[in-house]
């Protein structure tokens, strides 16, 4: 997406000169800040851990300046640009301050910026460029982010990220001892990662800047919660677990920060942990859409009722993940309504009908809000398409099934041509899936080795950090296909390699077992049996949990 600079001239004239000139309203009118009286939910004395920061600044300015970094370090990117907004009030030539907008209009692990907060970040810059005139670290602070605003040629958000990683990293250099350096330029490395990156070169980098402050930072927000981002990969997760756990008791005024723990702990299939986590999230998340006003729902409760559904399903506890899914019928208004919101109303309902093998239901999933940007969020569109697809070949549908693989394609295509090539990869994974299976209906010979071929691109990169999961794992699918044809040892495999991927999931860990049980091992069939009873919520209706009582029963 293009973000052409709006404005700059006029922002120069402003800036001509550096006296009280222009005013604070005629800055604020400008910019379109964001304003009024900060909204945290949780304890009184809003807590969001411990930092220094020090910036040249009016007296009074120091506090809130920090306060509005600790926010950003949570990714309270609203609540934040709040903070900077009363900082440049109080001292509209605080440079920092204008620093502070722009970092929080660009949420480097989230979504790239929308085109208004790609203005108001560059128009920040600006301004922030123009004060800063004096060599130093603040005006190296600016000079890095405006590579990330910096418009070019073919350019995306990560080519931008890459150009804020390079700065950031110039500018550690100039200042090796100093912590918020060092901090956000581990930020600028995890966002610049590559997904099909497996060696995670980037990420064990800022793993290795993080953790050597951890020790004595333990309450620094952005150390704590960047570990979380930076390991949050099959691979690496267990080395996040204990920021995982303790990351919470730091930022516990954050809605992010009680959701982010989940990340981890669903990695690690940890499904108690990360449904605590989540429902804290939710409820925070309620309060804040109280607090601010917000006709309908904020979108961070949606984001933590997607994690929720996922790990329900995982515990076998239908009743609670269906819950989900009906009070998420009953919403329709969220604030802002972003990707996240229209990946949750295409996840969490396709979520349900596949984990539990509801075909007919599935076949016929449809979208509950279609006054959504559902043409703008063709990723998430996907979702449903595939969902079909799966479920019209269960049933025995062709010429359905053969439709919705047909609008994957084209879904892929689309996305390519956009030059979104990370999630025209994701879709394609899905697309080869859904014609794998298509073809297994169709008896064609390629069946088995389209499916491998999905498994294998899916294993080849990372879910994308909105997600808790991929709606199905391509591998754990693959599994399936070879369990159907009955290649059982190679089914076990194929399950065993997902549940190193995606440890716990319910339907993996069930088809390990049916597949061991095949197989006459019985050993290994126990032993999934017994695992399956272990992750499986009390009082499951699970058709599957009471099969596993019943093989354990017999000895």
């Amino acid at each position: 997406m293009k973000y052409p600079l709006f404005g700059a001239l006029v922002f120069m004239s402003f800036l001509a000169c550096k006296d009280n000139r222009f005013s604070a309203t005629e800055l604020a009118t400008s910019l379109e800040l964001k304003r009024g009286a900060m909204i945290s939910c949780g304890p009184a004395d809003a807590q969001f851990g411990s930092l220094s920061f020090e910036i040249k600044a009016k007296p009074g300015v120091q506090e809130l300046f920090t306060l509005g970094v600790k926010m950003l370090h949570s990714f309270e990117y609203d609540e934040a640009e709040k903070v900077f907004a009363s900082i440049i009030d109080k001292d509209p030539q605080c440079a920092m301050a204008y620093w502070g907008v722009a970092m929080s209009n660009f949420h480097p692990l989230w979504t790239p910026p929308t085109e208004a907060e790609f203005r108001k970040g560059s128009k920040a810059l600006q301004i922030a460029k123009e004060l800063a005139d004096e060599p130093g670290k603040e005006a190296d602070y600016i000079d890095a982010l405006a590579a990330y605003y910096t418009e070019g040629k073919e350019e995306n958000h990560r080519s931008r990220c890459l150009r804020f990683e390079q700065a950031m990293e110039s500018t550690r250099a100039k200042y090796p001892q100093d912590k918020e350096t060092a901090i956000f330029y581990a930020l600028s490395l995890t966002a610049a990662a590559d997904p099909a990156d497996k060696t995670y070169t980037k990420q064990k980098k800022a793993g290795d800047i993080l953790n050597a402050m951890y020790g004595g930072n333990p309450n620094h927000p952005g150390i704590i919660h960047y570990i979380i981002h930076t390991y949050d990969s099959p691979e690496l997760a267990v080395l996040a677990l204990p920021a995982a756990r303790k990351y919470a008791s730091v930022a516990p005024s954050s809605a992010h920060a009680l959701h982010m723990p989940s990340h981890i702990f669903t990695r690690l299939g940890l499904w108690q942990e990360a449904i605590k986590s989540n429902q804290a999230s939710v409820e925070s998340a309620k309060c804040y859409a109280e607090q601010a006003g917000i006709k309908g729902h904020w979108d961070e409760e949606l984001h933590g009722m997607d994690y929720l559904t996922y790990a329900y399903l995982q515990m076998g506890d239908n009743r609670m993940a269906r819950q989900q899914w009906d009070y998420l019928k009953t919403i329709t208004t969220v604030e802002p309504t972003n990707f996240k919101v229209v990946y949750a109303y295409a996840a969490i309902p396709s979520r349900y009908v596949l984990e539990n093998k509801l075909w007919k239901e599935a076949a016929g999933i449809g979208i509950h809000l279609d006054n959504l940007d559902w043409k703008g969020h063709q990723w998430q569109k996907a979702i449903l398409h595939f969902t079909r697809a799966l479920g019209n070949v269960q049933i025995k549908n062709k010429a359905a099934a053969a439709s919705e693989v047909g609008q994957l394609k084209l879904i892929h295509e689309a996305l390519l041509a956009g030059k979104d090539t990370y999630k025209a990869e994701q879709v394609k994974i899905q697309w080869k899936a859904a014609q794998a299976w298509l073809h297994l209906l169709q008896q064609k010979s390629d069946a088995l080795t389209l499916m491998q071929e999905a498994a294998d691109l899916e294993d080849r990169t990372e879910k994308h950090p909105v997600t808790p999961g991929e709606v199905l794992p391509a591998r754990q699918l693959l599994a399936d296909m070879l369990l159907s044809l009955g290649r059982y040892a190679d089914a076990l495999s194929a399950y065993e390699a997902d549940s190193k991927r995606h440890p716990n999931r319910f339907n993996t860990v069930y088809g390990a077992a049916v597949a061991a049980n095949k197989l006459g091992d019985q050993a290994k069939a126990r032993l999934y049996y017994e695992q399956l009873l272990d992750i499986a919520a009390p009082g499951s209706d699970r058709p599957e949990v009471a099969e596993a009582r019943k093989y354990l029963r017999r000895g």
